[in-house]
C-alpha cells in the first residue's frame, strides 16, 4: 500500500493489487489503513453512484453534526476529479480547496475527514464511484455549497457550460451564506 498525507487530514491511499491471468485481488480498506488515516469512528454506510457521461458534477456536499461524515472515496470504473473544501471555521485552511484525480486505473482512494465539503467531476463516461461514510444519510443535516463559488475558486478541469448538475447543486448557496462547522 502506498499513501500520501495531504493538508487538513486528507490521505490519498493506493491499495496493492495482486494480479494474475484471472484478474486481480485487492484489499481496499483494512485496519492498517484505518490507523494510517487516524480514523477511529468506523464506517456505517457505503454508497455507489454511476454517471453516464463525462462532465457530471456532484457537490459540494456535506452533513452537519451529529451526522457529519468522514468519507473514503474510490472509483471502480472511469475517473473523477475529486474536490474537498475545508469548511471548519476554526481551521487555518478554511475555504481552501484541494483536488485529486481518483481513477480505476490508478486504483487510488481519498480519505476525507469530517469538516470538509466534498464533490467530484466525472472525467470519463460510465464512471462509477463508491464511498464509505461514517454517519448515515440525514436529509435534515445535509447541506450544499456552490461548485463555482468565486471565494473558493475551484479550478475544475472543464468549462462551466459543459457540466451536468442537479438543480440542488446548481442552486446551492455560496460559502459565505452556508451553515458550516465551528
Amino acid at each position: 500500500m502506498d499513501y500520501r498525507h495531504l493538508d487538513g487530514g486528507l490521505t490519498e491511499i493506493v491499495p496493492r493489487r495482486i494480479a494474475d491471468e484471472r484478474g486481480f485481488f485487492s484489499e481496499v480498506w483494512n485496519e492498517a489503513m484505518q490507523r494510517l488515516t487516524g480514523f477511529t469512528d468506523g464506517f456505517v454506510q457505503e454508497n455507489h453512484s454511476r454517471s453516464v457521461a463525462a462532465g457530471v458534477l456532484r457537490g459540494l456536499h456535506y452533513q452537519l453534526p451529529p451526522f457529519a461524515q468522514a468519507k473514503l472515496v474510490r472509483v471502480t470504473r472511469g475517473a473523477i476529479f475529486d474536490v474537498v473544501v475545508d469548511i471548519r471555521r476554526s481551521s487555518p485552511a478554511f475555504g481552501r480547496w484541494q483536488g485529486v484525480k481518483v481513477s480505476a486505473e490508478q486504483w487510488n482512494q481519498l480519505f476525507v475527514p469530517t469538516g470538509f465539503a466534498h464533490g467530484f467531476l466525472t472525467l470519463e463516461p460510465d464512471t462509477e464511484v463508491q464511498y464509505k461514510v461514517s454517519a448515515r444519510y440525514s436529509a435534515e443535516h445535509e447541506r450544499t455549497i456552490r461548485f463555482d463559488d468565486p471565494a473558493i475558486g475551484i479550478d475544475w478541469p472543464t468549462t462551466a457550460g459543459a457540466l451536468t448538475l442537479s438543480d440542488k447543486d446548481r442552486s446551492a448557496p455560496l460559502l459565505a451564506d452556508a451553515e458550516l462547522f465551528a
